[in-house]
C-alpha cells in the first residue's frame, strides 16, 4: 500500500478529561447529542480499543491524540492518560500538552516525554494557556523540539470557550519562531481561524517549516477561506477536532468532495502528515 492511500487525522482529543470546564464540556456534549446519547458515546469510545475501532470505521488509519493542561479554560487531560490510551496502539500517535505557566521546566519536561515516554509531537495552546508563543522563554522549549525533530501544534485564531483570550492567537507570532527555529516543524492549528485566515496561509506558502492545519473548519468552506489552498496542498495538514465534530467518515468525504486535484487530496488526507510524523507507507497492525 502507498503513502497517498495513508489517511492520518492530525486532531483528536480524547472525549474523558481528569477535568473538564463547563463551556468545553457542553459544547462536545451539544455536538455528539445531534447523532447519540452523549454519556453513552464518552462510555464507548473513553475504550482506546473501541476509539481504534472507530477510526477504522471511519477510514482513518492513524489518530494523533493529544493531551491538554489548560484548566482556565477547557480542562485538563493528562500527559499520563494519553500515554496509556495510546501505548500499544500504533494507530495513535501521542501528542503532548505542556503549560508555560505551570512547567517550571519546560524544555527539560519535553525532553523526558519525548526520550522516556515517546510522545511523538507537542500541542501548545496560546488563547487557553494565555502566552504569545515568540516569548524567548520559549525557546529553550522550541530548541529541544526542534533538536528531535517534533512538530509543534499551536493552536491560532478563535475559540467558543470562555475564558479564551484571542489575541494569543495571532498566526503572525508564529513568524519570529519560524525564522528563529528554521527546522522546527510548526502547525498553525486552525488555519488562524475566524480573524487571520490571510496570515495563517501566507505564513505557510512563505516558511518552509510552517504547515496549515484545518481542523475544526468546515470542509465545505475551506476554498472560501483559502481560495488558492490547492497551490500550498504540499504545506496542508488534515484534522478532524474530534470530538468536535460530528460524523468523522462525513467529514473526511467532504474533504475528498473538494473541487482539488487528487494528489493535492492525498497530500492533505495523509501524505504530508505521514513524512511529517516519519510514518511507515503501510497502514499500522495494532500490538496482539
Amino acid at each position: 500500500m502507498t503513502d497517498k492511500s495513508v489517511v492520518v487525522d492530525f486532531h483528536m482529543h480524547p472525549i474523558s478529561y481528569e477535568s473538564f470546564q463547563p463551556s468545553a464540556q457542553g459544547w462536545i456534549a451539544k455536538i455528539v447529542g445531534q447523532t447519540c446519547n452523549y454519556e453513552e458515546y464518552a462510555r464507548r469510545y473513553s475504550d482506546p480499543e473501541a476509539f481504534v475501532g472507530l477510526l477504522k470505521e471511519s477510514g482513518i488509519d492513524y489518530g494523533v491524540v493529544m493531551a491538554e493542561l489548560c484548566p482556565i479554560t477547557t480542562g485538563i487531560c493528562t500527559n499520563e492518560y494519553v500515554e496509556d490510551f495510546c501505548s500499544g496502539r500504533p494507530e495513535l500517535i501521542p501528542f503532548a500538552s505542556i503549560n508555560p505557566a505551570t512547567d517550571l521546566a519546560p524544555a527539560e519536561r519535553l525532553e523526558d516525554l519525548i526520550t522516556r515516554h515517546g510522545f511523538r509531537g507537542l500541542k501548545l495552546y496560546p488563547t487557553y494557556q494565555q502566552f504569545y508563543p515568540n516569548e524567548s522563554r520559549l525557546y529553550p522549549l522550541y530548541s529541544v523540539a526542534q533538536a528531535r525533530d517534533i512538530p509543534i501544534m499551536f493552536h491560532t485564531g478563535s475559540s467558543v470557550f470562555e475564558g479564551a483570550r484571542l489575541k494569543y492567537g495571532d498566526p503572525l507570532h508564529l513568524d519570529d519562531v519560524a525564522v528563529d527555529f528554521p527546522r522546527l516543524k510548526i502547525l498553525l492549528v486552525h488555519g488562524g481561524r475566524g480573524f487571520w485566515y490571510d496570515r495563517a496561509y501566507f505564513l505557510a506558502k512563505m516558511h518552509g517549516n510552517v504547515f496549515l492545519e484545518i481542523a475544526g473548519l468546515p470542509p465545505h468552506n475551506l476554498l472560501k477561506y483559502f481560495p488558492e489552498l490547492g497551490r500550498i496542498a504540499h504545506k496542508v495538514i488534515y484534522g478532524s477536532d474530534w470530538p468536535g465534530v460530528a460524523d468523522l467518515a462525513e467529514n473526511l468525504e467532504a474533504v475528498r468532495s473538494l473541487p482539488l486535484t487528487p494528489e493535492q487530496k492525498d497530500l492533505i488526507l495523509g501524505v504530508n502528515a505521514r513524512r511529517l510524523l516519519k510514518l511507515p507507507e503501510q497502514c499500522p497492525t495494532s500490538a496482539a
